[in-house]
């Protein structure tokens, strides 16, 4: 059963934690990285040569981590490094093998349940892989001159030496599948992405060299299909224009209309009643803009008035003139204006008005 800590360990490890990871390893000292979960039965050391994690890996080693332990089909963490360094490169060898190695050497003799060990897989790639690689171009050639170095570095009696870890190393890895296989059928598969990669260049080359005809200049054909739908986009835009002026449209009538109803209703109001109706506050006059600026009560006020009809917009002029006049103002409204709010209600009602009473001298 896993503890609540080794779960906490677990998944720092999977999310690649470096810094979280080696701060509750110094935090639970008596913690060991040397359990397994799962129905695949991995230990930390597993996952982590799954990531290609090599900072993680070297402070789990550091911790007491047994790159002996085994996963459900006999592999011990090596076997997972060496699958990875053979489908990654020569970094992923560097990196996971030769630490794993360097800490516990024996491991490299080590075999799974099927009989295989991490250096009868490297074996296997230099020599059961190499009659179909002869038949390869000249850039896959250097995969097999790298394969056989890598045979030569496992082989080697000493390791380089490596430096310190760092550290501020920071991964981005991702865990890649466990796949539940056995060995030559595994083999088979490192195989066939290989050739799969080769694939994908070529696929690649196809791509630039259909590129460069492109380049050369469409042909009648995707002119005129770039013409059909650059017309489309053209027609769609006006469309949206014309839309957005009828909702602005609406949104302008349909405040104005608001307007002149709270006119109506609020001075209305002020002739029929006395000292006894509601008080009113800065929210309670109608504004033709609430929270706009005297400019913004123009336009509302304004909206829909001809400007060239002198005649008609001199009268729409009066009839605004003679609603926000501030004399005429208090004496419909003065006895009913909140004290707190007052100032700041006359103070507006006298710049709306010099607004109106400019405009209107501009019309003479």
């Amino acid at each position: 059963m896993v503890s609540r800590r080794q779960k906490k360990l677990w998944k720092y490890v999977e999310e690649g934690s470096l810094l979280k990871l080696k701060s509750y390893l110094r935090k639970h000292s008596d913690l060991t990285p040397n359990f397994s979960q799962g129905k695949r039965i991995r230990t930390p050391l597993h996952l982590v040569c799954c990531h290609g994690d090599d900072a993680i890996l070297r402070l789990l080693l550091q911790y007491g981590a047994d790159p002996l332990q085994k996963d459900r089909h006999g592999n011990t963490a090596l076997h997972t490094a060496v699958k990875r360094a053979l489908k990654h490169g020569k970094r992923a060898y560097d990196d996971l093998v030769v630490p794993l190695r360097k800490n516990c050497p024996d491991a490299l003799d080590v075999p799974n349940k099927a009989g295989v060990t991490p250096k009868d897989m490297l074996q296997w790639v230099k020599f059961g892989m190499r009659a179909p690689e002869e038949r390869l171009s000249q850039p896959q050639n250097a995969e097999r001159e790298w394969r056989e170095k890598l045979l030569g570095e496992c082989q080697d009696e000493f390791t380089e030496t490596f430096g310190k870890y760092d550290d501020d190393f920071k991964s981005d890895c991702k865990e890649e599948e466990d796949i539940e296989e056995d060995f030559m059928s595994w083999a088979d598969r490192i195989r066939q992405e290989y050739l799969a990669q080769q694939h994908a260049r070529a696929q690649r080359e196809a791509a630039a060299h259909s590129r460069r005809r492109r380049r050369e200049g469409p042909s009648e054909e995707e002119q005129a299909k770039h013409k059909e739908q650059l017309e489309r986009l053209q027609k769609e835009h006006m469309e949206y224009l014309q839309r957005a002026a009828r909702k602005q449209e609406e949104t302008r009538q349909g405040k104005k209309q608001r307007y002149e109803e709270r006119c109506a209703s609020t001075f209305a109001s002020n002739s029929a009643g006395g000292s006894s109706q509601k008080q009113l506050s800065y929210a309670d006059i109608p504004w033709p803009a609430q929270h706009g600026s005297v400019k913004d009560m123009l336009e509302v006020m304004l909206h829909g008035a001809d400007r060239a009809d002198v005649p008609a917009f001199r009268k729409l002029l009066k009839r605004q003139q003679a609603i926000w006049h501030p004399d005429r103002f208090t004496q419909r409204c003065g006895e009913r204006l909140e004290e707190a709010d007052k100032q700041r209600i006359l103070d507006t009602v006298t710049a709306l008005s010099q607004e109106l009473n400019s405009l209107a001298q501009s019309l003479r």
